[in-house]
């Protein structure tokens, strides 16, 4: 069965929505992401994607005290990413209540720190963080295209002890047109073993048992949520 992980991300302390990673797109839908977040756990969610998308602007850390009201007041596994560059950030980012942090622009950018948390902290605990356009990552918070090409930037990884990949499709991201099925059928061709999970451009159920269908591990979605194409009654038959 395919793991269902709901996201809440976060501007100004508030639960909103992108489109495509467009800061000007910003649509707010909750005034209180912990609202949002025992939402998802009454009704028998168990995961959390929680996106810091100030820190991923700022290059640091910002919303943490988010993070902590949702992993204080709930029981809910939370993986955490949104500018965490440093040790610090990380060591914040844990000692607010995030069970996994994902790393993206941090692995393009610093390699060997990102390596170094790999090994002390375990492929449980971090995440690798692979956000596409046209098969090149994406970093600083979506603003600029790497030249880094993904299935190498996978291979190196995997390499080096990563198990866990959040791959998202930045053209599908909040546009509600369906998750790019065909990538990651051919990561999985490639990495048979990875934990995939898929993220972005989820626009109703189907895109979920398509996904499921397709060999997925697990999948995000927020926006499909929060405009009420899936409800969370839908998501029992996953749970």
């Amino acid at each position: 069965m395919i793991e269902i992980i709901p996201a809440i991300d976060i501007i100004g302390g508030k639960c909103v929505r992108l489109s495509q990673g467009d800061y000007d797109s910003k649509k707010v839908y909750n005034e209180s992401p912990l609202e949002v977040a025992k939402e998802f756990e009454d009704s028998g969610i168990r995961r959390l994607h929680v996106v810091d998308l100030d820190g991923a602007a700022s290059h640091h850390i910002v919303n943490y005290g988010v993070l902590e009201k949702i992993t204080s007041h709930t029981s809910l596994i939370v993986d955490f990413g949104g500018g965490v560059k440093s040790d610090d950030d990380l060591r914040i980012a844990f000692e607010c209540g995030a069970q996994m942090v994902t790393g993206g622009s941090i692995a393009v950018k610093d390699s060997e720190l990102f390596t170094h948390w790999i090994n002390t902290f375990g492929a449980q605990k971090i995440i690798l963080g692979a956000d596409v356009k046209d098969k090149k990552i994406a970093v600083n918070g979506w603003k600029d295209e790497s030249k880094v090409e993904l299935f190498p930037f996978l291979a190196d990884y995997i390499q080096k002890g990563i198990e866990k990949v959040i791959c998202t499709d930045i053209s599908c991201d909040g546009m509600l047109a369906g998750p790019s099925i065909e990538l990651y059928k051919e990561i999985l061709s490639v990495y048979p073993e990875l934990y995939l999970i898929a993220s972005g451009g989820v626009s109703c159920l189907d895109d979920i048992i398509a996904l499921q269908e397709a060999g997925v591990p697990a999948v995000i979605f927020g926006k499909a949520l929060y405009e009420g194409h899936i409800t969370l009654r839908d998501l029992r038959m996953f749970l």
